[in-house]
């Protein structure tokens, strides 16, 4: 058997690859641009933000639920260990254990 030579197709005529501009590299934007890396220093007011800010705002608020099941733990110690009190007493206390109280 006879093999077949098969010819590659061209794309493009040799006059039109001569007419193409030539690719060059070119370094990016960013590099062109770039500081010399230095030490920075800590800034200032970071630190007189957090001093000027007061404790109280700080302070996540405790969540109604949160009170309740501290209301309810304040009841059973109540309780078992035979002390007088009411539920109120126990929310109040809830609430002081929880930062709430005034």
């Amino acid at each position: 058997m006879a093999s077949k030579k098969t010819t590659r197709k061209q794309t493009a005529t040799p006059s039109a690859r001569a007419k193409a501009p030539a690719k060059t590299k070119t370094p990016p934007a960013a590099a062109k641009s770039r500081k010399p890396v230095t030490a920075s220093k800590p800034r200032a007011t970071t630190a007189r933000k957090k001093a000027a800010t007061p404790k109280s705002e700080s302070k996540p608020k405790a969540s109604r639920e949160a009170v309740a099941h501290a209301a309810y733990l304040n009841y059973r110690r109540r309780i078992e260990k035979g002390l007088p009190g009411d539920p109120h007493g126990d929310w109040l206390e809830a609430e002081r254990q929880l930062g709430l109280g005034k």
